[in-house]
């Protein structure tokens, strides 16, 4: 008899869906270019200050939301493309979606530190500009528009794609848990802890995150 686990807590989920319109629009911005590049670095500000707050999160967040939760060793992987995964690695993040996870976070990352660090030569530059050599500039630069761009929409793609597959092929409602929270399991598992004590503790750190995102754009200023 299928069990309803609570496994994504609240500000996993807000996390998750604010981090798409941000990354949407940073893409649009970017790509049109002119007067939406002031909405682009600010989009890559709120990127950063996401980012800063998942991997805070992921140490004291809901039971699933930790990295401890997702942090598969190869054999775990292969039991699970073998079909013998233990019902606690489909709860969650599956081997396979923690690696898209885990390279989705560290190409943002990636992507956001070059922008910081990129200068158009025309009228907009990165905070972090004057902290480098020009030569990491142009690297930066170079990066953030070409390789950067291009890896992080192929690892979208990819994403989009496996989600595709586990909704329509397996029959899977895993956009649903990221909305709702809850998930249907056949084993029981334990849930992830989302009461008010919870949210205020991600609320607190959503603060101190923008906090320090703030503090280090100043210091470009």
């Amino acid at each position: 008899m299928p069990h309803t686990v609570r496994i994504w807590d609240l500000p996993t989920r807000l996390f998750h869906w604010a981090l798409v319109a941000c990354i949407v629009g940073s893409v649009v911005t970017g790509q049109v270019g002119g007067n939406l590049m002031v909405w682009h670095f600010r989009c890559g500000y709120a990127i950063a200050t996401l980012l800063l707050f998942r991997v805070l999160w992921g140490f004291v967040g809901g039971r699933w939301s930790r990295f401890g939760a997702f942090l598969y060793a190869p054999g775990s992987t292969i039991a699970y493309l073998r079909g013998r995964a233990p019902s606690e690695h489909r709860a969650g993040h599956n081997p396979l979606g923690a690696l898209s996870v885990f390279a989705l976070l560290l190409v943002l990352m990636a992507q956001v530190a070059s922008g910081s660090m990129s200068d158009d030569e025309i009228a907009w530059f990165g905070p972090m500009t004057k902290f480098v050599s020009g030569a990491t500039v142009s690297l930066a630069t170079w990066y953030h528009k070409g390789w950067g761009k291009t890896l992080l929409l192929v690892l979208i793609g990819l994403h989009l794609l496996a989600v595709a597959f586990y909704v329509f092929i397996k029959r899977e409602r895993i956009v649903r848990a990221m909305v709702r929270g809850d998930k249907q399991l056949d084993a029981v598992v334990p849930a992830a802890r989302d009461d008010a004590g919870s949210r205020v503790l991600a609320l607190v750190l959503l603060g101190v995150s923008a906090g320090i995102v703030a503090w280090a754009v100043s210091l470009g200023s």
